[in-house]
This record gives structure tokens, C-alpha cells and sequence, in this order.
């Protein structure tokens, strides 16, 4: 059963939306009322998520999608139309850490390719399609991002590459947002910090002793939750933040303070 009804009425399409952070924003969409669209590589997740938003009392459509390929993106984009008749919310959650713990000079070529595929032109591709969707709608649009706080300062050892993929989802959300505000789309972005999900987990590190980690390693002295990283994305999507156009939220516990 929904609990508000914000987005009564919106369509909220997440891309990577199996798991952690997007399945997280799928079902605060849900929550608030609105219709949502789940994208990804994997069925079996996508279904998982798809039945977690249908308990929470909300419609949904599952569609396997790979971000880095731009009729993938389109037939996404169509078929949320076809299904729930436009596309008022889009979040481009898609993204992959690989070689963690890495310093440059050693990370993997492939691995490289590999993120800048996914999190860089895979953003580039979703924005594409979503834009000249939302500009031929009475209304236009809201996106959001899904950026890094490793991208606003990349200070983590071991994270550089990546952090240099979430650094040009950043710019690329700022340029794009005012490239398209005059076609009625706002652009903006979230740059979760350390959250609680497996990406935030070092190799064979426990739950628990990441907590005991953040302790000190973050100003708050713990991760984010999922939920926390949902809010942002659900403000910046919503009528409220109508005014906020090529922002980057970070949500990091005031780690790059």
C-alpha cells in the first residue's frame, strides 16, 4: 500500500534497478504513489524488484535493458510509453566498480573500457533517449543521475578510475541540464557517498565490520542507507525541487565536507 501520493499519477523509470541503490529508489517511487519502470541486464533480479513494487501497491513493468546499447535504451523508453503512456521521471541508476583497490598505474584496460561504457556513455545513451521523449510532453520531465561522491573528490585509494567515470556522469549531468531545460526536462544528480550495499563492502569485509569502519572514516560515522539515497532522487524528481536544475546532491555523511 503506498503512503503518499507525490507521484500519483508519474511513471518513474530506474535503470540497474535489481538491486541496492535503484532497486532502493524503485521502491520509494512506489511508495509515493507513482507507476515504475525497472531496467536492467538480469531478468531474474528485475522480476524480484518488479514483485517488491507490486507489494508495495503500485503498478510496474520489468524490462531487461543494457545501458551501453542505444536500441536497448530506446525500446526501454518506448515500451514504458506503450505500457503506462509517458515517461514523466527517469533515473539512471546503471553503474559497475571494477578493479577496486587498484592505484592507476595497474588498473585492468578492460575494466576501464568496462566502466566507462556503463557508467559514462551508458548515462550519455539513457539521456538521449529519455530527453526526446519527455520534450514532445505536455509537462517535459525530471531525470536524475546516479554520480558518485568518489567523482566530487577522489580521495579513496583504489578508486580513482572509477571515481573518474562518476566524475564525467557529473559534468555531463550539468551540460546536459542546460542543454534541455528550455525543452521543459531538468537534469540533476545524486553522488551517494559510502552506502549500505555490496559496492561499499571491501573484499571478504562484514556488514559489521564496515560499520566499525565508518566509524571514523565518515563525519557521520555510518554509511547511508538506501532509503537516504532514495529521498534525494525523490526530491530532486519531484515538484518541489522545480526550481533545481543541474545540481549534484551528495549524500555522503559530510565526507567531502
Amino acid at each position: 500500500m503506498t503512503t503518499s501520493t507525490r507521484f500519483t499519477g508519474r511513471t518513474a523509470l530506474v535503470t540497474g534497478a535489481g538491486s541496492g541503490i535503484g532497486r532502493g529508489i524503485a521502491l520509494a517511487f512506489a511508495a509515493e504513489g507513482a507507476n515504475v519502470v525497472v531496467a536492467g541486464r538480469r531478468r531474474d533480479p528485475l522480476d524480484e524488484t518488479k514483485a517488491l513494487v507490486e507489494q508495495a501497491g503500485a503498478k510496474a513493468l520489468a524490462v531487461t535493458a543494457d545501458v551501453t546499447r542505444a536500441d536497448d535504451l530506446r525500446a526501454l523508453v518506448q515500451a514504458t510509453v506503450d505500457h503506462f503512456g509517458a515517461l514523466d521521471i527517469a533515473v539512471n541508476n546503471a553503474g559497475v566498480l571494477e578493479g577496486g583497490g587498484l592505484p592507476v598505474a595497474d588498473v585492468d584496460e578492460d575494466a576501464w573500457r568496462r566502466m566507462l561504457d556503463i557508467n559514462v556513455t551508458g548515462v550519455l545513451l539513457a539521456l538521449q533517449a529519455e530527453v526526446r521523449q519527455m520534450r514532445t510532453q505536455p509537462g517535459g520531465g525530471a531525470i536524475v543521475n546516479i554520480a558518485s561522491r568518489i567523482g566530487v573528490h577522489g580521495r579513496i585509494p583504489g578508486t580513482t578510475a572509477y571515481g573518474a567515470t562518476k566524475a564525467a556522469v557529473s559534468i555531463l549531468t550539468r551540460g546536459a541540464a542546460l542543454d534541455h531545460i528550455a525543452d521543459g526536462v531538468r537534469i540533476n544528480a545524486v553522488s551517494p557517498g559510502a552506502s549500505a550495499t555490496a559496492m561499499s563492502l571491501l573484499p571478504g569485509e562484514t556488514a559489521a565490520g564496515r560499520a566499525e569502519r565508518m566509524k571514523s572514516a565518515v563525519p557521520l560515522g555510518r554509511v547511508s542507507t538506501v532509503e537516504e539515497v532514495a529521498a534525494a532522487v525523490l526530491y530532486l524528481s519531484s515538484d518541489d525541487a522545480a526550481s533545481v536544475v543541474g545540481a549534484d546532491l551528495v549524500v555522503d555523511g559530510g565526507s567531502t565536507a
